[in-house]
């Protein structure tokens, strides 16, 4: 057998590619003096035979990773809808806990159920006609998925996508934003809106999209994990929403409706959960980003969420130092005190992760700390544009997902860098920095205005007509006590204390057997009181 290794590889392949079929060991039989019985032809087939058994369940192990990889991707970008939601529980006030919490859990619901129904039939139902559509028309209900742990797990992730884009707006309404009206657009915009931004950009048949074999400018737009499709998309409803429904009481007006010199500041009731709403959408982020390469069975897949990762905690970072000690040098050069705020390196974080979610799998990691330098700036510059334009967004949710889904989207086009971008499965048309010529720049503004003309088109009528129909905002009455009393049977904390007569009893039994016992100065007030 060794005097003829060289033949015997090459029959060796040939069988293995056709599964070791008897017209292959007639190849082999020429290798081994022509005995169809040869314990080298045997040997030979019978591995053959092994391997291309192997090879089949390679392919299924390969569909496993994969699929395992988008569940624990998929459930990172779930769980932050955790985050959202203590975030804007710790951001509002006590009395209107309860009502933030359950909107938060809404998005998720609306969301499921929108998006199952109609917007993934609307996302990427004819994925690959091969012509350019405006919006998907087939496989609504999911009904015609192929029932596969790829497909399956395909909607799932998406999903987890969409939900994301509606809850950006439950913090900026928060305080005084109607259940139901908030229901109804949560499914609206899971439904229909966000459905066909997510066509134009990421399906293989959209418009706008890099997928295709003739993209437009011979690029198409970038937005690798969704800082234009998903943030900006939920921003601008966000913006619409606040405009729209006015700010909350004592804002910026005072009871007769004067503008108050100095708006009101309304502070936040729990900073511990702000910062873990913060620290939990960051951990959900490293699903967002890294996981939208989709797969992990390859060298490429698997170098693109590496740098994904790396790009992302970059950019976290220097939004977050870049937006507090901007703040504070502000201060210094107002007053010539210097203090250092919470809230300004927990948003600017978020910022720096907005705006690099776009750019993630092709910017290097010193442009990725560029980028989120200028996200701090953008999200302190617009989130005192807001106040100026007396605009109420109760969490700076516009500023963090709209202002930095534009910049993070505009961003690709500079710091693109070619090698990445191949790596990532785009076409190498560089950024205007790796001297581009500004192709993919014209297609990033383009799918800014597209997204902002969209969205606007359609919700500004939306939140319009529900205003007028009473069921947007809710009685200034109810929104004085507190939604949580008005609208979901109590507050969130139960704040009764003892009774006054049962701490008395207790001091003087006590007091009976240990000697006199100073009654506690909370208990004393009290009394005064």
């Amino acid at each position: 057998m060794a005097r003829n290794i060289e033949h015997l590889s090459s029959s060796y392949n040939l069988c293995m590619w056709f599964g070791g079929g008897k017209s292959i060991q007639k190849e082999l039989m020429i290798c081994c003096g022509g005995n169809e019985s040869s314990s080298d032809v045997q040997v030979l087939c019978q591995v053959a035979s092994l391997a291309n058994g192997t090879s089949a369940s390679a392919g299924g192990l390969t569909e496993g990773i994969n699929t395992f990889f988008l569940l624990f991707a998929g459930a990172l970008v779930f769980i932050m809808q955790a985050g959202f939601a203590m975030l804007c529980a710790g951001s509002v006030r006590q009395k209107n806990v309860k009502n933030i919490m359950l909107k938060n859990m809404l998005d998720a619901c609306g969301g499921a159920i929108g998006f199952w129904t109609i917007g993934y039939a609307f996302a990427y139902a004819d994925n690959s006609s091969g012509n350019k559509t405006f919006i998907g028309g087939k496989n609504f209900f999911v009904n015609q998925l192929d029932e596969s742990g790829g497909a399956w797990i395909g909607f799932f992730f998406q999903f987890a996508f969409a939900a994301t884009a509606a809850t950006i707006v439950a913090g900026t309404v928060a305080e005084r934003c109607k259940m139901s009206a908030y229901l109804c657009y949560s499914i609206f915009l899971t439904g229909f809106v966000y459905p066909v931004v997510v066509h134009s950009i990421w399906s293989a048949d959209g418009w706008l999209t890099a997928f295709r074999d003739d993209p437009w400018q011979g690029v198409g737009v970038i937005d690798f994990a969704g800082s234009g499709v998903v943030h900006m998309c939920g921003g601008a409803t966000a913006l619409v929403a606040a405009i729209v429904l006015g700010p909350r009481k004592g804002r910026f007006y005072d009871e007769d409706g004067n503008a108050l010199e100095t708006p009101a500041s309304f502070p936040a009731h729990s900073v511990a959960l702000q910062v873990l709403g913060t620290f939990l959408l960051w951990f959900g982020w490293y699903g967002f980003n890294p996981g939208s390469a989709l797969v992990i069975d390859n060298a490429a897949s698997a170098s693109t969420s590496a740098l994904c990762a790396v790009t992302t905690t970059l950019a976290a970072a220097s939004g977050c130092v870049t937006a507090m000690f901007t703040d504070t040098l502000i201060e210094m050069m107002a007053t010539g005190e210097a203090s250092y705020d919470l809230t300004m390196a927990m948003n600017g974080a978020l910022a720096g992760l907005v705006a690099i979610t776009a750019g993630c799998s092709v910017v290097t990691p010193w442009a990725s700390l560029i980028i989120g330098i200028i996200g701090g700036w953008v999200y302190l510059g617009l989130s005192k544009l807001l106040i100026k334009l007396k605009i109420d967004d109760a969490v700076d949710a516009v500023p963090v997902h709209f202002g930095n889904g534009m910049w993070g989207v505009l961003a690709v086009g500079f710091f693109a860098e070619p090698d990445a971008m191949v790596t990532a499965g785009y076409n190498d048309v560089p950024g205007v920095f790796y001297k581009g010529d500004g192709s993919l720049l014209l297609c990033q503004f383009v799918a800014i205005v597209w997204v902002c003309a969209w969205v606007f088109f359609l919700m500004t009528p939306f939140f319009v007509v529900l205003n007028i129909l009473g069921m947007f905002r809710v009685d200034p009455l109810e929104e004085e006590v507190g939604l949580d009393i008005s609208h979901h049977r109590g507050s969130a904390y139960d704040m009764t204390t003892a009774k006054k007569e049962d701490v008395e009893e207790l001091m003087e039994h006590r007091s009976s057997k240990h000697g006199k016992v100073d009654i506690p100065k909370e208990v004393q007030k009290e009394d005064t009181a």
